[in-house]
Parts: structure tokens; C-alpha cells; sequence
């Protein structure tokens, strides 16, 4: 009850209308003060919710940009033992690995131009991000799921193209880059080892015909 300014009680008319459209409403006594701070509260975490999926999602784009080998995975059955040794065998070879919301990737996805990328998007899906090395993720990725068979490559983005599951596997199969450089360096050697070996023999050739 409320007090009239003589201090003499009087009828709380706000607080009967308040219960009477609640029981009209809601069928039970009904606070709209306190409904009201509810819904305040409620539009504060969808818009803190908003602000952390639009921070998520420039996240994803950020990695996406920056790398030149990505590989998604399905990776249910994993125990906790093998997630750990995955994410170590990854890290060594500079591949960053991440979980993430399929929905957030879709949108970060898309925002890129990689629309297609959605349809391999289902169930618990994680993202290996390769900067270095294009073919690190899904070299590591397969080796592993050799003897972990609960890993599934899903599919890849390398240079912005997508590929599916058997594109990544041939993807796999290309030795690392420091393998590449190594084997192109000894094709070049091979060559100039015959060639010094052909002008050493001119060389003598010409020096036994200046005795003779």
C-alpha cells in the first residue's frame, strides 16, 4: 500500500492493475518492473552475444587470409590422449589447429568468397591452418588418421580453391617444401657435376695435344 502525503495509507491502484493484466495475460500474478529489467538484461547478452560472434568470425577470415594450406576434419571419437598428440604433431610443423562453430566458418567462409566450403561443414568440424608450408595440414593430418581412424579429412582450401576429400589425400602426398627445395637442388647439381666433368676432359684433351 502506498501513503498519501497526510502519511494515511491509500489503495496501490498501479500495483492492482499491474496484478489484474498479469492474471488477465498470464493467468498468475505478473512483476512488469522486474520483467522489464529482465528484458534489459536480455537485450544486453544478445548484443554482447552479436559483438562476440562478429569478433569470432573476423578471427576465422583473419587465419583464412593468412594461410596458404587449410584442411577441415571430423574429428568425433577422439580421445583426449590423441587430440593432445594431434595438436602437438601439428604445432611442431607450424599448423595451427582450431574448433570452431560450423556456422561462424560458413559466415567467415562466405565473406571470402568460399561459399562452397559449407557443404562439408557438418557435424564437430576442426580447421588446420598451414602458413608455411601448404601441404603441412593435410600431410600430418592423414598420416595421423592412419592410425586413428575416427579422423576424417573433410575437405581443403589451398590458394583459395577447394578441394574435396580425395584432393586432399593427393594433396597429402606431397613431400614437405624444405623436401621439394632439396630435390630441386640436387637436379641442378647433377648438371653442373656433368658439366664440370665434360670441360675437365676438354681441358686435359687440349693439354695433352699442346705436348704432343
Amino acid at each position: 500500500m502506498r501513503k498519501r502525503k497526510d502519511n494515511l495509507p491509500t489503495e496501490d491502484t498501479d500495483g492492482e492493475f499491474n496484478l489484474l493484466i498479469g492474471l488477465f495475460v498470464y493467468g498468475e500474478t505478473f512483476d512488469f518492473q522486474l520483467q522489464s529489467r529482465l528484458w534489459g538484461g536480455g537485450y544486453k547478452v544478445a548484443n554482447e552475444n552479436r559483438k562476440l560472434k562478429e569478433s569470432k568470425v573476423a578471427e576465422i577470415k583473419e587465419k583464412m587470409s593468412k594461410a596458404q594450406g587449410i584442411i577441415f576434419a571430423k574429428y568425433q571419437g577422439l580421445t583426449v590422449e590423441d587430440d593432445t598428440l594431434l595438436r602437438k604433431n601439428l604445432r611442431e610443423a607450424g599448423v595451427e589447429y582450431k574448433v570452431y562453430k560450423n556456422s561462424l566458418t560458413t559466415l567467415a567462409a562466405k565473406e571470402l568468397g568460399l561459399d562452397g566450403i559449407s557443404s562439408y561443414l557438418e557435424g564437430p568440424v576442426s580447421v588446420a591452418f598451414g602458413y608455411e608450408d601448404p601441404t603441412a595440414p593435410a600431410r600430418i593430418l592423414k598420416d595421423f588418421s592412419k592410425e586413428h581412424k575416427n579422423l576424417e579429412l573433410k575437405a581443403g582450401i589451398v590458394e583459395g580453391k577447394i578441394f574435396d576429400a580425395n584432393q586432399v589425400i593427393e594433396l597429402a602426398s606431397i613431400p614437405p617444401k624444405d623436401v621439394l627445395i632439396a630435390k630441386l637442388l640436387g637436379s641442378f647439381k647433377a648438371p653442373l657435376s656433368n658439366l664440370a666433368y665434360v670441360l675437365n676432359a676438354i681441358k686435359e684433351s687440349k693439354e695433352s695435344a699442346d705436348q704432343a
